[in-house]
Parts: C-alpha cells; structure tokens; sequence
C-alpha cells in the first residue's frame, strides 16, 4: 500500500487579517470529483468565509478546481459547500457570530487519517492596519529569536 500524501491547504490570508479567537473541526460535503481534486492539492481557500442559512453552516470562497479526468459530471469549482458541525458547536457558532466585528473564516482544509475532508474554521475579530503592523513586527522578532537561538544551540 503507497503512503497517502499529506494535504494541508492553510488559508494564509485568513491569519494575516484576522485575529483567530476560536477554532473548530468540520466535515465538508464533498460530490465526487471534488474529493479527487483536493486529494490531487488542487484547492484555493484565499477569501474564504463562513455563514449561516437555516440554522447550517456554509463556506463560500473555496474554490476547488475541476478534476482533469472528470467527464460532463465534473462539479462546479466555486461552490458554496455545507459543513458538518454538532448541533451544539452550531448554536454556540450562531450566537458568536451575531456580536459585532465577528466572523468566521475557513482557517485550512486538510485529509484526516481515514481520508475524509475536513475544514478547520475560526471564530475571528478584524484586524485594523496598524494591528497587521504590530503583528508583522512580532513575528520578525520571533523569527530573529529562533535564528539567534538555534545558533546559540550548536
């Protein structure tokens, strides 16, 4: 049996302009040609957002492209798709998402170890620009501390 390749498509953008307060596993519905382009990486997450309609859970702005094998049955890439959350993670989901200045974003879809799709969405606060400034700094400085510390180890 050949080693299944690791698929993990991050949402980069979704980190760089939001603060993730929370963060939930979800399961994604998937139609068949779907599941072999992300098995092939063939996803783009960039914009991606979450809303509710009749009490479920959407994602909009996935876009996954369409399988270079399929036939006339080929999916539609930019598909809003449903995803599977408890009744209660749904409801707790809801309530937060009504309070001003939360959303929810789709944060990385990957492949868990049965092979099945799943979303990573996080309950998130807009950062302003000077925040994104901040946030940069920081994380310059965290990588100079690594560097100065790796080299310090050896």
């Amino acid at each position: 049996m050949s080693e299944q390749k690791k698929i993990n498509i991050r949402n980069k953008r979704a980190t760089f302009d939001y603060e993730i307060l929370e963060e939930w596993t979800a399961g994604v519905v998937l139609v068949g040609t779907e599941i072999k382009s992300v098995r092939a990486g063939k996803v783009s997450m960039v914009d991606s957002y979450c809303y509710f309609d009749r009490g479920e859970l959407w994602i909009r702005g996935v876009n996954i492209a369409e399988y270079a094998w399929g036939t006339c049955n080929n999916h539609v890439p930019r598909r809003d798709r449903k995803l599977l959350l408890t009744r209660r993670e749904l409801t707790k989901l809801e309530r937060a998402s009504q309070d001003r200045g939360l959303t929810i974003v789709g944060l990385r879809l990957f492949l868990n170890e049965r092979g099945l799709a799943k979303i990573a969405v996080g309950l998130a606060r807009g950062r302003k620009a000077y925040d994104k400034r901040e946030h940069l700094k920081e994380s310059d400085a965290r990588r100079e501390m690594d560097k100065v510390m790796k080299n310090f180890r050896k």
